[in-house]
């Protein structure tokens, strides 16, 4: 009756069914439905007309800023990891030309402030696509917390509308159009543990980051990348993260190694502005935390924990104390390479 594709074999989706039936009529949308709230994606027959993904987000377990180029870009060396954070995304095929997006944050852009929107314009402009797409985007990520949630809703675009049109694009083929809409979305592509060098755009495949429990928490304040980096190039950088401890650490699968030697550099900027992110900081550490860091240029907070009872600990404290109201216990995801 259908075909059922084993969990990790396609990236942004949990399992994939084939079924002998044309991608259309209500018979096709019930099925759809019924199985997108499974976390499963449909193909019928010759023609595919939805897909859920689920586009996850990303901490940096170590963010170390060697310079600025001319063009404006920084030169970075980084260590990226997916979590099990993630939005919903959804993909429509329809009749009607151009891009739709619609969404459960009132105060998120549906047009061409979007990356998500630009991400499907740049496949339908490059290879001739007719036919529109509507995009449903469910947001769990929170929004502007340096955990990519917008940059993996471009690579979900991408991946989804690749598959959709049989467009035929390779992983790289890919991030090479990914790093057109920003230097996040082709490590969002690749996923995993990944080392992050140039703007972002260069990744090298690490050792799987060991299993460990991750509380996320976005403080609520807002924080401007690029006035972070500004404030960056305004001043020395006394003291670089270790970048090469957190890869010797994953080389060993020494979980305490990597929170060791995790840092960074763009702490020292945030942090004076939102004093808060060291009080998170804190309340982890002293739950239990391995480790405990700002993820990319902030505001939200991480911190690894050997245990689930820890992290729950330090929900309650960082809770108790009117810290953020967004606290999430999640889990590191991991990538099989083939």
């Amino acid at each position: 009756m259908y075909t059922r594709y084993k969990k990790g074999t396609f990236p942004f989706s949990e399992t994939i069914l084939t079924f002998p039936l044309k991608g259309d009529g209500p018979l096709w949308g019930e099925l759809s439905d019924f199985f997108a709230k499974r976390g499963l994606i449909l193909y019928g027959g010759h023609r595919m007309n939805q897909m859920d993904l689920r586009a996850l987000a990303k901490i940096n377990l170590g963010l170390d800023v060697l310079g600025r180029q001319e063009n404006g870009y920084h030169t970075v060396r980084m260590v990226m990891q997916t979590i099990y954070l993630y939005d919903e995304v959804r993909l429509i095929r329809k009749k009607d030309p151009g891009v739709e997006i619609v969404t459960n944050l009132p105060y998120l852009p549906t047009g061409e402030g979007n990356i998500a929107y630009k991400a499907a314009r740049l496949l339908q402009d490059e290879f001739d696509i007719k036919e529109g797409i509507r995009i449903s985007l469910k947001k769990h990520i929170p929004v502007a917390a340096g955990l990519a949630g917008g940059s993996s809703n471009a690579a979900a675009v991408l991946f989804g509308m690749n598959r959709m049109f049989g467009l035929g694009l390779s992983m790289d083929g890919l991030m090479e159009r990914g790093v057109k809409l920003g230097a996040d979305v082709p490590y969002c592509i690749m996923r995993g543990t990944v080392l992050a060098e140039g703007i972002g755009e260069r990744l090298s495949v690490l050792p799987p980051m060991p299993k460990c429990t991750v509380l996320i928490a976005k403080p609520p304040v807002s924080v401007s990348t690029r006035a972070v980096y500004e404030a960056l190039d305004a001043r020395e950088i006394a003291v670089h993260p270790d970048i090469d401890g957190i890869i010797r650490g994953l080389e060993k699968e020494d979980l305490k190694a990597v929170a060791d030697a995790m840092g960074n550099v763009l702490e020292d900027v945030t942090i004076p502005m939102h004093p808060v992110i060291e009080d998170i900081k804190n309340e982890m550490k002293a739950a239990g935390a391995l480790g405990a860091m700002m993820s990319g240029s902030g505001p939200t907070v991480f911190g690894l924990f050997e245990n689930r009872v820890d992290a729950k600990k330090a929900q309650k404290r960082i809770r108790d104390k009117a810290l953020t109201k967004q606290v999430y216990i999640t889990g590191i995801h991991s990538v099989r390479r083939s």
